[in-house]
């Protein structure tokens, strides 16, 4: 038997890693305590994606773990192993906000969390390829020293800057700057990553993503941009916009093009490795466009309201240059972009964001 173990297999990257890798007619074994709904509150629950999980993929078997549990972690390792072929750790508390008001769940599910996964693949399926989900944040807020533009909808960088073309790489320095508790906690788990592939010779990788996003992800206020910011939108929800005038730029990624790019990683795995993901000069938008874009696609006016005070930490421009990974890796190409992200969750999503506000108003 080959078998996928996925952590945070009920969320946005989780389920969409769960379905294209039985697709490819492997056994998933997915380990997810929807957490989100204790982060984030009954609508960012990922129970309905789990129960639809169970519902349409036979190859799929669901536990309900805690990945800070190490002792139900190892027995679910151990049971499996060497049939573990693959490892893809989607799992996290992804909120700056969230993170300042429990700083130690935060760290314990991101770093201590990572880690037990990490030793539970070293010590039961060392050959498996072990894939990170990290993120754009441990580098902190050091990219708000380069040189940008203010522009009439965005900030932007210079045009004589190095990375003007394509947008941030690798190359950009993890330290001596703020980078938010979510983002420290991060961090720690992705040197940690990399020194299991260094030290250890594990085949892992961390791929520092921007905004994630897809039809299935259950956005909400503290985590989920454009999901959350359309949801609002098709629901008549006010949305609040903090700092830098709305002009704060993201690059945002399709979930299927991330999981087609873990998939490459899969067949062809190297130690250590660390890469920048996203969207690119491909897929990227400000608030200020991303609203006008959620208003072209529902033709509905966005209710929304600013506040000054940007979150601490938060970028002001950020985009992926993704030329590492595609230099490994050279027939990686998107297939989404921005509006094209929006139409897909607009069209799958808006019965059901509907009927959960009407739930919550109830």
């Amino acid at each position: 038997m080959s078998i996928a173990l996925i952590s945070g297999s009920a969320g946005l990257i989780g389920s969409e890693a769960v379905r294209y890798f039985a697709a490819k007619g492997m056994h998933v074994i997915g380990i997810d305590n929807d957490m989100r709904k204790y982060f984030f509150g009954p609508e960012a629950s990922t129970e309905w994606m789990r129960q639809h999980l169970e519902a349409t993929i036979a190859t799929y078997q669901h536990y309900s773990i805690d990945i800070r549990d190490q002792t139900s972690i190892f027995d679910v390792f151990r049971r499996c192993g060497k049939d573990i072929r693959l490892v893809v750790h989607t799992a996290a508390q992804p909120s700056h906000d969230w993170a300042a008001r429990e700083p130690l769940t935060d760290f314990s599910v991101n770093a201590t969390g990572t880690q037990i996964l990490l030793e539970a693949t070293r010590q039961f399926c060392p050959e498996a390829p072990f894939i990170f989900t990290s993120t754009n944040k441990v580098y902190g807020d050091s990219p708000n020293s380069l040189p940008l533009v203010e522009q009439e909808t965005r900030w932007e960088i210079e045009k004589s800057h190095k990375y003007a073309s394509k947008g941030i790489t690798e190359e950009q320095s993890i330290d001596h700057s703020m980078h938010s508790v979510f983002g420290a906690s991060k961090v720690a788990a992705d040197v940690m990553v990399q020194e299991y592939g260094r030290y250890f010779g594990l085949r892992t990788a961390c791929f520092r993503a921007g905004c994630l996003t897809g039809p299935n992800h259950s956005g909400s206020q503290l985590h989920g941009f454009l999901a959350y910011l359309l949801r609002c939108n098709v629901t008549g929800t006010p949305y609040k916009v903090f700092g830098y005038k709305g002009k704060q730029v993201r690059d945002n990624l399709h979930s299927s093009d991330l999981i087609r790019a873990f998939d490459m990683f899969f067949q062809s795995p190297r130690s250590g490795e660390v890469y920048n993901i996203g969207g690119g000069r491909h897929s990227n938008c400000s608030m200020l466009e991303a609203i006008a874009m959620c208003e072209k696609v529902s033709g509905r006016k966005m209710k929304w309201e600013y506040a000054s005070a940007n979150r601490a930490g938060d970028h002001i421009w950020w985009i992926s240059d993704f030329a590492k990974f595609q230099s490994h890796y050279p027939e990686y190409e998107l297939r989404y972009d921005c509006e094209a992200i929006l139409r897909e969750m607009h069209d799958r999503n808006q019965e059901r964001w509907r009927g959960l506000s009407r739930v919550a108003q109830a």
